[in-house]
């Protein structure tokens, strides 16, 4: 039973049993007292139920109270006066006021008995609601002259072992000769009235006749031997015999009531007739709904749980008192009877928590009176959480943005999950921060993927995940990096331009490269500085060293230019190449274009002759002047080839490389040196498209 969680339900706000489930023994809580607990009624029955929670179960139980000898006879007047005509005849009844017995049965009164006397002895008789009265009987003649009164005493018994007793004194008055007793037109009156019948309203109108005049036919009505409970609810009009209400009779206390009626005449002599007194019922009662057990919160997920036990009552009778039970139609419970009025409430799906936490449930309790009666009873369900849903990401797949360079630890992004249980099955093990546990390059790594994972803590835990991208941001942190001409230190290549060079003549190209990406690898250039300024230029976008005019025989042999190699980025990060140009004459000259004839001279003088003479002495030191330069160049080449590794052509400038449009040479194709240093690796440089510039025809 303590497994089963028994319990004891009674009728009622008290309590008057205790179940010992350990045991199973049924105790009371407090001395019965069964004229308390019942009153008149016998036998006096405690309905009681026994309630197993685990499973449901109801059992129904009676106790019934026994009475004991507990309670004395007791009369309401403790002096009875009787008149009685002198020439009463030998037999006459006299009624006498009865005695109250709270106990019942044998227990209440049994017998009457009368002092000793020479002229009255005693009758006891029994009332049809099994009550017991006395009666007077006159043995002897009565004469006023010789015993003009006589005194008493009257003794109620009960049937206790031992039994017990209570006493009254009877005054009885000798009185000249009244030849008639009053009357009643009838012995005996039958009326029903609504339990709703206000103060005051009439019930019934007795009536008595005394043939005898004057004051001895002068009739008075009066309620003989009432109890307390009809003294205080009926009232007679001594001179009318009307019958009234002094307070509002109900149907559930009492349903009827057997009233006696005296018509005492001006000379003493009395009759008696009997008022049955039938309470209707009227549906002046609703429903009453007593809950016997309650369980709330309930788990989500588990389908027919009773949820609530409780039973009801109507105290009306009949239709009035039949009831009819319901819920809300939208719920998903459903009202199961059970034993006697009792009702199960119990869940008719699965709930999930989720959907809806918490239920208003109303209990609607409906006589089938008129006017319908319905009591409503309100009850609030919580419904506790499983850990029956997993953490949910708000994206199933995250893209983050950092900057390259970042300072280790940096907080880069959040993701969020959120979880639709409750309490702990809620919490999620992380709080979704993200951080760059070390500086990250752009050029080592532009972006990587991640899985995220969330845990509840609930049990059985539950998780999910969700992809997060890393995008790496370039940051302006690498320099351009000029490829051609080299800035290694060695020794400096040196382009040649014939100063027959027209403007816009291509002398070499600034080819650089920048490991940055987007704007950051834009790169530009600019003529930083040059031997004569205005001699050269530099185009903006691709590096090309141009002439900016033709060269005269004043300009200087040797230049030296400063090409700045600037980005995009901001802060802009810069390089400079530094270019040598040696201006020479007669190179390439024979592909040339010719010169027009001049017109032909009449003579050859002998100025003319020395002056080309000088010149062939000129151009021959000049030849040998470049041969020699171009030696002693290939010479450091060999050498510098031999410590750096430095990879060149195996020739030099093939002859055949021919401005054929008077731009310059290297107008078709470029010669490139790249130079590797001794632990160089494969992944430390980028193969470069060759640009194929694009000259106006």
């Amino acid at each position: 039973m303590s497994t089963r969680r028994a319990r004891i339900i009674s009728q009622g706000n008290k309590q008057h049993l205790q179940l010992k489930v350990q045991t199973g023994d049924l105790l009371i809580n407090e001395k019965l007292d069964r004229e308390e607990l019942c009153g008149p009624t016998e036998p006096c029955i405690l309905h009681f139920q026994v309630l197993m929670e685990k499973p449901l179960e109801i059992f129904q139980a009676e106790l019934r109270v026994i009475d004991i000898n507990d309670h004395s006879p007791i009369f309401t007047e403790k002096e009875i006066i009787l008149k009685i005509p002198e020439n009463s005849p030998l037999g006459t009844e006299f009624p006498l006021y009865h005695a109250l017995d709270s106990d019942v049965g044998s227990n209440n009164v049994q017998n009457y008995k009368i002092s000793p006397n020479s002229h009255f002895g005693i009758l006891t008789k029994e009332r049809t609601d099994g009550r017991k009265y006395p009666e007077l009987v006159l043995d002897k003649e009565l004469d006023r002259e010789e015993e003009p009164q006589l005194r008493l005493t009257l003794t109620a018994l009960d049937g206790g072992s031992p039994p017990r007793s209570g006493t009254a004194q009877v005054h009885i008055e000798v009185v000249d000769i009244n030849d008639n007793a009053p009357e009643f037109e009838q012995p005996i009156y039958k009326v029903r009235i609504p339990e709703n019948s206000s103060l005051g309203s009439l019930v019934a109108t007795v009536s008595a006749r005394d043939l005898d005049s004057g004051a001895n036919g002068k009739i008075s009505y009066s309620l003989f031997q009432p109890s307390e409970d009809i003294s205080k609810t009926l009232e007679v009009n001594a001179m009318t015999g009307e019958i009234r209400l002094r307070k509002q009779v109900d149907f559930e206390g009492v349903t009827s009531y057997e009233v006696h009626i005296k018509a005492t005449d001006g000379g003493g002599l009395s009759g008696k007739c009997t008022l049955l007194l039938q309470v209707v019922d009227v549906n002046d009662n609703p429903p009453q709904v007593t809950m016997s057990a309650l369980t709330s919160p309930i788990p989500e997920n588990s389908p027919e749980i009773v949820v609530a036990v409780f039973s009801v009552s109507d105290p009306d009778s009949g239709n009035n008192g039949k009831t009819i039970s319901s819920i809300q139609e939208d719920l998903p419970f459903l009202l199961k009877p059970s034993v006697k009025n009792f009702y199960t409430l119990v869940t008719e799906r699965a709930l999930d928590r989720e959907a809806r936490a918490e239920y208003n449930i109303t209990l609607t309790v409906t006589d089938m009176g008129t006017p319908r009666l319905k009591t409503e009873h309100n009850i609030t369900v919580q419904i506790s959480d499983v850990n029956d849903n997993a953490p949910a990401f708000t994206q199933t797949f995250y893209t983050l943005f950092v900057r390259e360079n970042n300072s280790p630890a940096l907080h880069i992004g959040s993701v969020s999950a959120t979880d639709s249980d409750s309490g702990t099955n809620a919490q999620t093990t992380a709080n979704g921060h993200l951080f760059a546990l070390r500086s990250l390059d752009y050029e080592a790594l532009q972006a990587f993927e991640f899985h995220v994972g969330a845990a509840d803590r609930g049990s059985p835990e539950l998780s999910s995940e969700a992809l997060v991208r890393v995008l790496v941001l370039d940051a302006n942190d690498n320099s351009p990096f000029v490829l051609y001409p080299l800035q290694n230190g060695s020794a400096p290549c040196t382009e040649l331009v014939p100063r027959a060079a027209e403007p816009g003549y291509l002398v070499t190209k600034v080819v650089a490269v920048d490991g940055d990406s987007g704007q950051n690898a834009w790169l530009s250039y600019q003529l930083l500085k040059a031997t004569e300024p205005g001699l050269f230029g530099v185009w903006a976008h691709n590096g090309e060293v141009r002439t900016a005019r033709l060269l005269s025989e004043r300009d200087a042999t040797k230049h030296r230019l400063v090409v700045l190699v600037k980005d995009n980025g901001e802060p802009p990060r810069s390089a400079t190449a530094t270019l040598h140009v040696l201006l020479v004459d007669g190179f390439s000259q024979p592909y040339l274009p010719l010169p027009e004839a001049a017109p032909a001279q009449a003579q050859d003088d002998w100025l003319t002759v020395y002056l080309v003479v000088a010149l062939a002495s000129v151009s021959s030191l000049f030849l040998l002047s470049v041969l020699l330069f171009v030696a002693v160049r290939l010479c450091r080449r060999s050498r510098a080839a031999s410590v750096g590794r430095c990879t060149v052509p195996e020739s030099p400038f093939p002859g055949h490389l021919v401005d054929v449009s008077g731009t310059g040479t290297l107008s078709q194709s470029y010669q490139y040196e790249v130079c590797l240093t001794g632990g160089s690796e494969a992944n430390e440089f980028k193969f470069l498209n060759p640009i194929i510039p694009n000259f106006p025809p």
